[in-house]
């Protein structure tokens, strides 16, 4: 079925909530919500009065609210605190971590495909010891990117002239156009590697098309034609949204 067309897209901020406005070619509103990565979206006809729309937003407030609400009481989970036995998430498989004090340089290393191996200095604290074990997650990933960019950059017939790691609560990547500069999310190390790669893919597929609009979509589908399943699985357990 082809998609409606898709006008003009801006957001409204209603009750501590943003809530993505969609003017399509449509008959009605149509509102979803999406708990996984806490966003709102709304299908808007395209000559109904923003009024309206805010109108109808509020009406719905209630049952938007709890849709939210319920998922965050669901995924709710309690703060790592980095000892042993606690477990860790690394290229989408858990392992056990056992945590070993030594006079020695922090180092973390896997053993067995089982344990995770986190050495940090006597006394390190719990803040400590998760930005080593961070540390090594980026290292990991800058690892694996530069040979998922070299695999796609003559396929797609675009150029990355930089990239880097970070932590962002909400994105799991961006792209600079100007710069030809991706970001990559950290927490993508915790991800299955074929995660990894559509987020690389999204990002680069925006140097050929910065919205996400149609062209976006079947460059998508040209390159990567599973990445819808692949999209569902990254963020359905995630409150972060899409790159």
């Amino acid at each position: 079925m082809a998609r409606k067309k898709t006008f003009s897209t801006s957001h409204l901020h209603i009750s501590g909530l943003q809530v993505e406005v969609l003017r399509k070619n449509v008959k009605n509103l149509n509102l979803r919500v999406y708990p996984a990565e806490q966003q709102i979206r709304i299908s808007v006809p395209r000559r109904i009065p923003e009024k309206k729309v805010i109108q109808f937003i509020h009406h719905k407030l209630p049952w938007i609210k709890k849709h939210l609400s319920n998922y965050q009481n669901k995924t709710a989970r309690e703060p790592l605190r980095y000892i042993s036995g606690e477990k860790h998430l690394f290229r989408g498989k858990e392992y056990s971590l056992k945590v070993i004090e030594r006079n020695k340089p922090p180092n973390v290393s896997v053993i067995d495909d089982e344990v995770l191996i986190l050495q940090v200095r006597p006394g390190s604290t719990a803040s400590k010891k998760a930005s080593v074990l961070n540390e090594w997650y980026r290292t990991a990933l800058k690892t694996e990117i530069p040979e998922l960019i070299e695999k796609w950059e003559t396929p797609m017939g675009v150029s990355v002239k930089e990239f880097g790691v970070k932590l962002m609560k909400t994105r799991w990547g961006t792209c600079n156009i100007r710069a030809q500069r991706i970001w990559l999310n950290l927490e993508l190390a915790k991800k299955r590697p074929e995660l990894l790669e559509y987020v690389v893919i999204h990002e680069m597929v925006h140097l050929l098309e910065r919205l996400h609009n149609k062209r976006f979509y079947y460059f998508m589908s040209r390159f990567l034609p599973n990445w819808k399943e692949l999209k569902d699985e990254l963020n359905g357990k995630s409150s972060i949204s899409d790159c």
